[in-house]
């Protein structure tokens, strides 16, 4: 049963990265076909509309969706420096220890999210060109702050088993 649950949050932060990836691929038509329009204002070409609002919205969406993937990769920033002279099991107190702050910051920055996508949505404000609603962005970076919160106990749970069993763990993969 771990097993099923470690591929189905393996495969909810590959296919929010994916995402996150066509959103910044998005981003670089956008950003190459708007300044491409300005150079080419002589033959009528011209700017995209709005062109930097949708590359904060796909930035934003994108930085998020790409955090569960980092997540439960253990991908993001540390240093080895000093716990590679620890025993296992101390670090593996570390990984649990790290792990469960990460769940907490997870879940602070979901949590302040979502209100921050509630107070956008009763305020109604929209951008200044294209007149798009601001929640809207908010809401598609809940998306993967949602999916932080949830990849982050997994590894929570992971890190538990791990000090439990004795086991090291290799970049949040489960030992057999």
């Amino acid at each position: 049963m771990l097993d099923r649950i470690d591929r189905g949050m393996r495969l909810l932060a590959g296919f929010l990265a994916i995402l996150g990836g066509l959103a910044l691929i998005a981003v670089i038509l956008i950003t190459v076909l708007s300044v491409s329009g300005r150079a080419l204002l002589f033959i009528g070409l011209g700017p995209i509309r709005g062109d930097f609002e949708l590359v904060e919205l796909g930035t934003g969406f994108a930085v998020f969706a790409f955090l569960p993937w980092v997540q439960i990769n253990r991908q993001h920033a540390s240093v080895e420096i000093l716990t590679m002279q620890l025993s296992g099991r101390i670090n593996r107190i570390i990984d649990m220890g790290a792990d469960l702050l990460m769940f907490a910051i997870a879940v602070l920055l979901t949590w302040k999210h979502w209100d921050g996508t509630l107070d956008k949505l009763a305020y109604g404000e929209t951008t200044f060109i294209i007149q798009y609603p601001i929640w809207w962005a908010y809401a598609s970076g809940l998306a993967g702050a949602i999916g932080f919160v949830l990849t982050s106990f997994w590894c929570v749970v992971l890190s538990a088993r791990a000090l439990l069993t004795g086991q090291d763990q290799t970049h949040g993969e489960m030992q057999h």
